[in-house]
């Protein structure tokens, strides 16, 4: 039973994202140098979230209390701020190396903006899902029962939907947050941002499975549709696509930027 749970809890978390990495990144080595320098960039503001985690829980002489509680919410809101501002920093260097490839070979196609706003969101939603789940997946092969106690038997599943949603927020939030860096859309960043904190903050009621899963679903829902049209998506497109009829693929035949 236990490794129904973690094979079955594995593939709701990850595997879109290994689908998504399969069909439109691996084929393409660059692709898959992006989306590694993408995971690296969130590991590095995990560090910083870290490092300003141990600060302050020197500075309170790790006592407990409601201190605490308020120290977890603080530390929940400036990680996602440095998230946010080393999303902001791939953009920079992307597009430093993009106007450099330019520069050096006129003739070669650079990879779109667009392109690599996709690669870059992957590349930060499946490190974030892997520091999120990977703790909480290994647990689920025992030993132990979910529930014993009390708590939700349906645990380990709230926590791979939670975390399949986290990884296509990442992978929508890069393709809206490089579109508005791009056009110099400040409140698209902004709505990113804010985005980003409500999930985070959602994350909090975790007792309440359901309010919790719905609203974050409904955000991704919100973020996928906005990311569609951003990324060159049309009710045209989606018909066609949807009726097997669209010989672009959208990943495949950007034009560059």
């Amino acid at each position: 039973m236990t490794a129904a749970v973690f094979f079955g809890c594995a593939f709701i978390a990850f595997g879109p994202a290994l689908a998504l990495y399969i069909f439109t990144i691996a084929t393409e080595p660059l692709r898959v140098i992006f989306l590694i320098i993408g995971a690296f960039f969130w590991l590095v503001s995990l560090l910083f979230s870290s490092l300003f985690w141990f600060m302050a829980r020197t500075i309170t002489d790790n006592k407990d209390g409601p201190i605490q509680k308020y120290l977890l919410i603080l530390g929940a809101l400036v990680s996602v701020l440095i998230q946010e501002l080393f999303r902001f920093v791939y953009y920079k260097l992307l597009k430093k190396a993009s106007e450099g490839l330019k520069s050096i070979n006129p003739d070669e196609t650079a990879p779109s903006m667009r392109l690599l706003a996709y690669v870059s969101g992957l590349g930060f939603g499946i490190m974030s899902g892997v520091f999120a789940f990977v703790n909480t997946l290994s647990d689920s092969l025992g030993p132990g029962t979910v529930g014993i106690h009390g708590d939700s038997p349906q645990f380990f599943l709230n926590s791979a939907f939670m975390t399949l949603v986290i990884i296509l927020l990442h992978v929508f939030w890069g393709i809206i947050f490089f579109d508005g860096c791009e056009k110099k859309k400040w409140s698209a960043l902004l709505v990113v941002l804010l985005s980003h904190l409500l999930v985070s903050a959602l994350t909090f009621i975790s007792s309440h499975y359901g309010i919790n899963l719905v609203s974050t679903y409904i955000v991704m829902v919100l973020m996928g549709i906005w990311a569609f049209f951003v990324a060159g998506g049309s009710c045209r497109s989606l018909k066609l696509c949807l009726l097997c009829q669209d010989k672009d693929f959208l990943l495949f035949n950007q034009r560059s930027r």
